[in-house]
Order: C-alpha cells, then sequence, then structure tokens
C-alpha cells in the first residue's frame, strides 16, 4: 500500500502543465507520423525523468549529490540553476496554463488575479505539508488518471480518419525537444527529494505523512546514515534495510510512473492527430488541448478538464516550492544554528517562492515556453549526464568521468545554446555530427569521452 500511494505521489507531482498541453498540439502537428513523434516524445519526457528518479533511489540524498563528484562549488551553482529554473519557469506556467484552461473560458479575469490566488493556495499547501503526499497519492491521481482514462478511450473507439502527412521538418527531432518543455527532467532531481523524504518518515512514523521543515533531519544525514546500514548495497536483507526499502518503494514508483505516463502520451497525441483535420497548425496548445477534449467527450468537457488541468497544474507546483525549501532550509538545521531557524528558512523561502510564481505567472504559457528555450538547451544535457552517470557501476561513474563528461558536454553544447539566444555564428561546428539535428550532437561526443576514460583506467590498473 505504502509502494502504490508513493507511485500515486511521484506521479501527481511529475503531471503538471506541459504533460497535458504538449502532447494534444504535437499529434495536430504529427498527422500519420503520431506514433514516430509519440516515440521521441516518450525518450525526453518520460526515460530521461525516469532515469532522474532512479538516480535518486541510489544516492538517496539531495540534488547536491547530484553534483557532488564535480566538487562542492559546482554542486551548489547547479542547485541554485535547477532551482531557479523549476522556480522561475514551470512552476509560473502552470499558473498561467490553469488561467488559459479553467478559468478564462468561464470567467473574464486577468492573469495575474489567477496567479495571485493560485500561488497563495500552492503557499498555504507547502506551510501545511504534512498531508501532502497523502493528497496527492489518495486525490489527485485517481482524479487525474479517470478524466485521462475517458478522453483517450474516446479517442481510440472513435473510427479512424485518413490523416494528413506531418508538417514537422523533423517529427522525431522535434519530438524529442517538445519532451523537454515538460521540465520532467528537472522535475525529477527537485521532487525525487521530496518524496525521499515522505517516505523516510513513513518508515519512521509507520504513516503516509512528511513533517514540517523544521522537525525533518537533514535528508543528506539521513541518507547517509541509511547508507550506512548497508555499506555495498547488499550486505543487509532488502526487507529489513532502510536503504533498501526506500529504494525499493521509489524505483516501484519509478516504474509505475513511466508505465502510466507513456500510456497517456501515447494516447493523447493519437487523440490529437485524429482530431487534426478540426484545428489550424498554428492553434496554440491551450485551444488544441480544449478542442480535443471537447471532440471526444462532448460540450461538458471543458468544465471536466479545466478540474483535471488545476489539479495536475496544482500539484506540480506544490512540488517545487516545497522541495526548493526543503532544499535551502537543510542547511540551517542542527548544531550551529537555533531552533527554529529551519523553519523559518522553509517559510521565507516558500513565500520567497511564490511571489516568484505569482510575477511569472502573469505571462501567457506561449511567451512562458518561448523563453524556457535557452534555459532547457543549456542544463537539460549536463542533468542527463548526472543522472546517467548515477545510474551507472560505480566502475564507471568515477569522479574522472563525472568531470570529462561534462565538460565534454559543455564544449560540444555551447554553439546550440547560443544559437538559442539567437547567436548561430557558431552553429555550423556541430551541424555535421550525428543527431545534431535532433539537438543532440552532444550525445556521440559524452558517450565517447566516457568510453576513452574508461579505457584508461584499466589500462592504468593493468599497468
Amino acid at each position: 500500500m505504502k509502494k502504490l500511494l508513493a507511485a500515486f505521489a511521484l506521479f501527481s507531482l511529475f503531471f503538471g502543465a506541459g504533460n497535458l498541453i504538449l502532447p494534444p498540439y504535437l499529434g495536430v502537428q504529427a498527422g500519420a507520423d503520431w506514433a514516430l513523434v509519440a516515440f521521441g516524445f516518450v525518450i525526453s519526457a518520460v526515460l530521461i525523468p525516469i532515469l532522474g528518479i532512479f538516480a535518486h533511489a541510489k544516492l538517496q540524498g539531495t540534488i547536491y549529490d547530484f553534483g557532488a563528484p564535480l566538487g562542492k562549488g559546482f554542486s551548489l551553482t547547479y542547485a541554485a540553476l535547477i532551482y531557479g529554473i523549476a522556480l522561475a519557469l514551470p512552476a509560473p506556467r502552470t499558473a498561467s496554463v490553469t488561467h488559459e484552461m479553467a478559468i478564462m473560458p468561464f470567467i473574464d479575469s486577468p492573469y495575474w488575479l489567477t496567479s495571485l490566488v493560485y500561488f497563495s493556495l500552492v503557499l498555504l499547501a507547502a506551510l501545511n505539508r504534512s498531508k501532502l503526499l497523502d493528497f496527492f497519492g489518495k486525490i489527485t491521481t485517481p482524479a487525474i488518471l479517470v478524466v485521462l482514462t475517458a478522453l483517450i478511450g474516446m479517442a481510440f473507439l472513435t473510427p479512424e480518419v485518413a490523416l494528413d502527412p506531418t508538417t514537422m521538418e523533423n517529427p522525431f527531432g522535434s519530438s524529442l525537444l517538445e519532451g523537454y518543455q515538460t521540465f520532467d527532467a528537472i522535475a525529477a532531481v527537485v521532487i525525487g527529494g521530496v518524496l525521499l523524504v515522505s517516505i523516510q518518515k513513513m518508515q519512521a512514523k509507520g504513516k503516509a505523512t512528511p513533517t514540517n521543515a523544521d522537525q525533518t533531519a537533514n535528508v543528506d544525514e539521513a541518507a547517509n546514515v541509511i547508507a550506512a546500514q548497508a555499506p555495498n548495497g547488499n550486505q543487509a536483507q532488502p526487507d529489513n534495510n532502510p536503504y533498501h526499502q526506500q529504494k525499493s518503494t521509489v524505483r516501484f514508483a519509478a516504474v509505475f510512473s513511466a508505465i502510466t505516463l507513456s500510456a497517456i502520451y501515447v494516447g493523447l497525441i493519437y487523440a490529437g492527430a485524429q482530431a487534426q483535420g478540426n484545428f489550424d497548425v498554428a492553434s496554440s496548445r491551450s485551444v488544441i488541448l480544449q478542442g480535443v477534449a471537447q471532440l471526444f467527450l462532448g460540450n461538458t468537457a471543458p468544465l471536466g478538464l479545466g478540474i483535471l488541468v488545476a489539479l495536475a497544474c496544482f500539484t506540480t507546483a506544490t512540488g517545487i516550492v516545497t522541495g526548493t525549501a526543503d532544499f535551502v532550509a537543510s542547511y540551517f538545521e542542527g548544531p550551529g544554528h537555533a531552533p527554529g531557524t529551519a523553519k523559518k528558512v522553509f517559510v521565507g523561502v516558500a513565500i520567497a517562492g511564490a511571489i516568484l510564481g505569482v510575477l511569472m505567472g502573469q505571462f501567457p504559457v506561449v511567451y512562458i515556453i518561448a523563453i524556457a528555450v535557452p534555459a532547457l538547451v543549456f542544463i537539460y544535457p549536463t542533468t542527463i549526464i548526472l543522472m546517467a552517470l548515477h545510474v551507472l557501476p560505480n566502475s564507471w561513474a568515477t569522479p574522472t568521468a563525472f568531470k570529462a563528461t561534462v565538460i565534454c558536454c559543455f564544449i560540444v553544447n555551447t554553439p546550440a545554446f547560443l544559437d538559442s539566444l539567437g547567436y548561430s555564428a557558431l552553429q555550423e561546428a556541430t551541424t555535421w555530427m550525428p543527431l545534431s539535428a535532433q539537438g543532440l550532437a552532444w550525445v556521440l561526443p559524452v558517450l565517447l569521452t566516457l568510453l576513452g576514460v574508461k579505457i584508461f583506467s584499466v589500462f592504468l590498473i593493468k599497468k
């Protein structure tokens, strides 16, 4: 039961604004190539984020631990970038999507008012997080799954229509990059920590309720204590060892989320493709989602869809704000800090996150998506590398491997990052590389670098 609750909670934390509005939009553009587009989207929007959760299952620490092999300076900088991007872009976008999907069709209201009310509720949920996991796991996830199952089921039961050729120049590459817009790789690094804290409290107290920041032990310290009980990962029986129990629970949640998200994405992309003839390819993502829901569920769909969107977006925003506040507060716990300091810091960071959400949430979804591109191009490749290395065996994931692959990625990815900012003078430097058309020119050089480090280390050992 605890595993299932954690799985539902993780799915709910993952499933936010981009997860809803992007797949139908891709389906309309994909047309006859919807299956290829769905495959690319699942790779970047499911497999990569789930890789991050598996990394969390192994590390059982905080976001700081993801960059630890590269040094303290890198870890702190990386954590600041991840949390800054999460608070400034995906969290506010959830408010904008909620406005466009749940408010605008029914009430003539400005973006700023929705954003203000929305993040006030997010702040309230973050400050009263004792029932967070319970609420997400038992209420929001079932509600989301019921509505989506109905929509996707009707799409597959409706007689197929002849699909037009895709309007995409590069269907697979475009779907990969669009999958980045879910922000779920970044979310995996952030909300994975929230999930771990909650699971640790389940095991400690025998109930599915996390505690406030001042009552929560430092996650790094907790992870070290747990890991010490099974230093080699296999000396204690999984059934009796907290490290193995948490690892098993997190992995179960990850697999459940991967299967569920993949099924939903494929279904929504197919639904968008079947509704292709009802939209102009220039239609916004929100308009397409509304139209698809109305087409397959009838005229009452906008109301149910609005509730679904509000629930899905709210859980993601709450997870981001809570995760950020948890991380910062963890540095103000323990000896050397006055009692209650961590709680005050948690509250302050949560308030700051909510204020930033209100300010950024005033912008339309299309604007937030546009300004997010450079940030995603910059941070996503590094995040993917860190996730992958933490999942690999320690013999491969050496400090040298971390440093070499991240440096290689930064060099190769710089032209693409500058191009996303409008400076394309260096773009030709990587266009000849494999997968460059998909925005993945860095992949092969990084793999070769990792292999080279491994071969070199083996050679030195033999010598």
